[in-house]
């Protein structure tokens, strides 16, 4: 139940973002959804595997966003439903779903 619930949360955030961010389109909700499981499924195989490639970088925080900005135009490349222009508008992106996804679970 904690898993579709940050789901959820995250769904909402990548929706939110993209309607606030004019280099960004997700066409609907639905699709908010499949991007956020995929940047999740991502975030497990390959973002993991960037994390241990990366290890001393890690220690600094504004790599995560870097790490999640890549995994975001990773999804970009698999997706139909999401468009992201170029890997600052994935890097603003990034910044958005984490201050919308802290909001949330602070909320909640």
């Amino acid at each position: 139940m904690d898993f579709i619930l940050s789901v959820l949360i995250s769904s909402a955030a990548f929706y939110l973002g993209a309607k606030l961010l004019p280099g960004v389109t997700i066409k609907s909700f639905v699709q908010a959804i499949m991007v956020a499981l995929a940047v999740a499924v991502l975030n497990l195989t390959l973002g993991l595997a960037l994390k241990v490639l990366t290890l001393g970088i890690l220690s600094l925080g504004i790599f995560k966003f870097v790490l999640s900005a890549i995994l975001i135009t990773v999804a970009d490349y698999f997706l139909d439903g999401l468009k992201v222009q170029n890997f600052l508008w994935a890097l603003a992106l990034a910044a958005t779903v984490a201050i919308i996804d802290g909001l949330f679970n602070w909320v909640l």
